[in-house]
């Protein structure tokens, strides 16, 4: 024999449904707790170097001071990530990260290189550094046109590799004169703001307290 249910146990049910609903879709991915003595690894091009201000300056330097991590700084000015993804096992192997922050493919929009092949190329070396246990965070950068803003691949890529994302920092900085050190990198106060933010961001997903 059926029975209808009350309205009552309707709506909690359909309540229930909403709220966990609203949590899937709140969830974002989570960074591991990294212990004081583990290493950070920054691999990029100029803007993890820090091209436009002093050693001391650069975001990695910054960064390492906010979260009182060793925050290792691997970027080579003009690099392409084609040669990233070529630098970046011998990288791994040597510093041995608990994480890496990685912050490539500027050059390859300056080249005008293909947009496929970056988020190829830097799909490939999320895969490099997570078949060796170490965490990723992506960091997005601009397109140097009107707009300056990200392309799109950063957010798709971090979505379809379940990865932590900042992606607004770069973006904010190259809107300002006075953040630029030239047309293209931060300077001091730049640098000093995209390590805030990457700092923010790793609070946010559980890495840092």
């Amino acid at each position: 024999m059926n029975k209808k249910l009350p309205m009552s146990c309707i709506a909690a049910l359909l309540a229930g449904f909403f709220l966990l609903l609203c949590l899937a879709c709140s969830r974002q991915p989570s960074l591991p707790p990294l212990a004081a003595d583990t290493v950070i690894l920054a691999f990029g091009d100029s803007l993890t170097f820090g091209t436009g201000a002093q050693p001391g300056q650069s975001y990695p330097a910054v960064l390492a001071r906010l979260v009182e991590r060793r925050v290792v700084n691997a970027g080579i000015p003009g690099e392409i990530s084609a040669q990233g993804l070529q630098r970046l096992p011998g990288v791994l192997d040597e510093v041995q990260p608990a994480l890496l922050l990685l912050c490539h493919g500027g050059n390859d929009m300056l080249r005008h290189l293909s947009h496929e092949e970056l988020r190829s190329n830097l799909r490939a070396m999320v895969g490099l550094a997570q078949s060796r246990g170490i965490a990723v965070m992506l960091i997005a950068v601009p397109e140097p046109s009107f707009a300056v803003k990200a392309p799109p691949l950063y957010a798709e890529l971090a979505k379809e590799l379940g990865l932590p994302l900042e992606a607004k920092i770069l973006a904010r900085i190259e809107r300002q004169r006075s953040l630029k050190s030239d047309q293209i990198h931060p300077n001091a106060d730049g640098y000093y703001h995209m390590a805030e933010a990457i700092a923010q961001a790793l609070r946010k997903h559980g890495a840092i307290k």
